[in-house]
């Protein structure tokens, strides 16, 4: 098998804090093991968005950002103490998540996210990032759900 930069798969898996995206990201680093590709973690964030006029001071942008990258780099520091020749890649990015893990899995060979389980009524209504990026992602999707 060809492991050089250039013949190495890449798997881009979202990662969000939640016990679906830990095991996402666990099942991409095993998958990347057995494969010999590269795991690149990608965690969105976003400036919440507030209504009303009240006084309400909110952090800034670079302290969402800050926060994000601690909370990635936490996470993939505890996968990959399993899997300590998996290479992985980190990014922290302003963006919708959905959006976001589309634009970083363009060109990759896979993409690896994981499901809250919300279905029904619910899902309909607040929509999900899972389901958005199996139905719009140019590679295929894995959707890890977070069952015991």
């Amino acid at each position: 098998m060809d492991t050089s930069a250039e013949a190495r798969q890449r798997i881009v898996v979202g990662v969000d804090g939640s016990p679906a995206a830990a095991k996402a990201l666990a099942w991409a680093l095993g998958q990347a093991e057995a494969t010999g590709a590269d795991v690149e973690a990608v965690q969105a964030w976003e400036v919440p968005v507030m209504y009303g006029t009240g006084m309400m001071v909110l952090p800034s942008g670079e302290d969402f950002e800050k926060a994000a990258k601690q909370s990635l780099d936490a996470a993939v520091g505890e996968a990959v103490r399993d899997r300590p020749g998996v290479r992985v890649e980190t990014h922290a990015v302003a963006g919708h998540p959905a959006k976001t893990l589309l634009d970083m899995a363009e060109d990759a060979d896979l993409l690896v996210v994981g499901s809250r389980g919300h279905g029904g009524f619910v899902g309909t209504l607040v929509g999900s990032v899972s389901q958005y990026c199996v139905a719009h992602a140019k590679c295929p999707v894995v959707v890890v759900h977070d069952h015991e």
